[in-house]
């Protein structure tokens, strides 16, 4: 990555200075080493001005130096100001006389211009050539001069420097390759980082339209509570919440552990402010995963009912990183079911008035039955029979449309309570020719509402008789452990399927076997037990398969 931005800044800086800048800025190296000699020699070299060549030496420089600055490059070619260089070789070639009068041997200065020529866009062999061919052609006629030293080391003095300039214009050739192709990799690198970048904003524009679309909240967060992702749906719906209008518009992504805090937040009456640890996503930032957990965002006049599930995010090792919350609006389905409650529960009163009358009058009737005779009488009492179940079918739907289950528990037996509900089946069991068993080892202490408990108790034992039509058995039983009761109700019945099992307790499910065998009932019962239960915060189960029977398993806080 410096690689990169050192080769972008040298790029943008060379683009910058121009043509006549470039090779200003290429020969000024030079033209500064010289001018130091120049300086200096009056005091180092008092005999180099006498020096005829040198004298050319400085004023090719000079001029060359001129030439940098006034001559348009920009109107030859790009190898045009390699005339520059190959020229200044030539100087340092007439300045090698001055070591006559005691300067050092400046052949050394030839890699300044070696390093410009070698640097251009000139073929390698070019190049090279001329990185050997110039000094030596330069420094010939000063080294044919020279006749003092024998042949052999003439021409070994001679040869050094263009071996020397070859080596580095050799060594530049080299460099110059490598750095040509770091730069075909970094452009490689910056295509296939375009090519994803490119895909990544694709790939983010169809999430953030599929978001934006669906008719859902989404919320997702990072461990520390930072919103990572918010869709549009989500946004207005906190909108409509808001305690206090936001006055500013805050980072995307900026923590804010209290925004939940800040929202007018119920639970399902529509009054009761719902506490900071039961919110949805501070429930999912505590690692919790849940579905179907309603909520009603904004005031009681203009709320809405919101079902919530949350998901959380884990890393390949399995710690927690973040969760993911959806908010599904119900307030039409909701407000459906209250409605329906409430019609069942109006037709419901007002039949039981009416009924009250009918089975009061009935009991009048049979408690004077002189003077009737025999088929009356048994008209009347299947008149009054059916009467009671219809006043028990009324309070069952009087009981499941009742928004809340009152509950008044104190320390129970339930030992007492399955023998007392067993003794009430055994009427209904004898006819059924079903064996009713316990098995409850007494005490075994609860704190429920016997009352309530009793009505479960009587509803499971009550369907397990009922749904043993051809006869079999019925046994209750109980456990205790970790800090939970349980009791278990099994028979030996017509079973249900796993699917029918799922929908055992929702109101008004009657599975096809039993509709099909005429068996009586409104569906009602197991759903009135489970908010018994759920009621006391406990739990209500079932085991089944077709043809071996039913097991109901109550866990209750003991």
């Amino acid at each position: 990555m410096l690689r990169q931005r050192l080769i972008r800044g040298v790029d943008r800086y060379g683009k910058a200075l121009g043509p006549r800048g470039r090779v200003l800025v290429c020969q000024l190296p030079l033209a500064v080493m010289l001018v130091g000699i120049v300086l200096a020699a009056p005091a180092a070299w008092p005999g180099l001005p006498d020096s005829i060549l040198c004298r050319y030496a400085f004023g090719l420089q000079a001029a060359l130096l001129a030439a940098c600055v006034l001559v348009p490059w920009q109107r030859f070619g790009p190898l045009a100001p390699l005339v520059i260089p190959v020229l200044d070789l030539v100087a340092i070639g007439l300045l090698r006389d001055g070591t006559t009068a005691g300067l050092p041997d400046p052949g050394v200065l030839s890699v300044l211009p070696v390093v410009w020529i070698s640097a251009s866009r000139l073929s390698a062999p070019a190049s090279l050539s001329l990185s050997f061919s110039v000094p030596l052609l330069a420094a010939l006629p000063w080294l044919l001069a020279d006749r003092s030293a024998p042949l052999a080391a003439r021409t070994a003095e001679a040869l050094l420097v263009p071996l020397m300039m070859f080596a580095v214009s050799l060594a530049m050739r080299f460099a110059r390759a490598r750095l040509r192709h770091e730069q075909w990799r970094i452009k490689s690198k910056e295509a296939e980082l375009e090519v994803l970048l490119a895909d990544s904003r694709e790939r983010e524009r169809l999430l953030n339209t599929i978001l934006d679309t669906v008719d859902v909240g989404i919320v997702a967060v990072d461990a520390n509570g930072r919103r990572l992702l918010t869709n549009t749906w989500q946004a207005e719906l906190e909108e409509s919440a808001a305690a206090a209008p936001r006055l500013t518009a805050e980072p995307a992504g900026q923590v804010r552990p209290e925004e939940e805090g800040q929202l007018l937040l119920t639970g399902q009456d529509r009054s009761t402010p719902l506490p900071l640890e039961r919110r949805p996503i501070r429930r999912a930032l505590a690692g919790e995963s849940f579905a179907d957990y309603l909520v009603c965002f904004g005031e009681a006049a203009a709320s809405r009912v919101v079902s919530t599930g949350a998901r959380p995010l884990k890393d390949d090792a399995g710690d927690f990183r973040g969760a993911v919350v959806v908010f599904n609006e119900v307030t039409g389905l909701v407000d459906a079911l209250a409605a329906k409650d409430e019609v069942v529960s109006t037709v419901s009163h007002e039949f039981r008035t009416p009924l009250t009358s009918i089975i009061g009058n009935l009991d009048l009737v049979l408690a004077d039955t002189e003077g009737l005779d025999s088929p009356v009488v048994r008209r009347v009492e299947v008149a009054q029979r059916n009467a009671e179940r219809l006043l028990a079918l009324v309070s069952d739907l009087l009981m499941s449309a009742s928004a809340a289950v009152h509950l008044h528990p104190r320390r129970t037996d339930l030992a007492g309570l399955v023998e007392a509900s067993l003794g009430s089946a055994q009427a209904h069991a004898q006819a059924s020719r079903v064996c009713l068993a316990m098995d409850v080892q007494g005490p075994l202490w609860a704190h429920v509402d016997p009352l309530r408990i009793s009505q479960a108790l009587d509803n499971l034992v009550s369907n397990a008789i009922k749904y043993s039509p051809d006869g079999g058995s019925v046994r209750v039983s109980a456990s205790a452990g970790d800090g939970l009761v349980r009791l278990h109700v099994a028979d030996t019945g017509m079973g249900m399927t796993a699917a029918d099992a799922g929908r055992v307790f929702t109101r008004f499910f009657r599975s096809p076997a039993v509709r099909d065998g005429s068996i009586p009932g409104a569906g009602l019962g197991l759903s009135i037990t489970k908010a018994i239960v759920e009621g006391h915060g406990g739990s209500i189960s079932c085991r089944t398969s077709p043809g071996h029977g039913s097991t109901f398993t109550l866990e209750l806080p003991a």
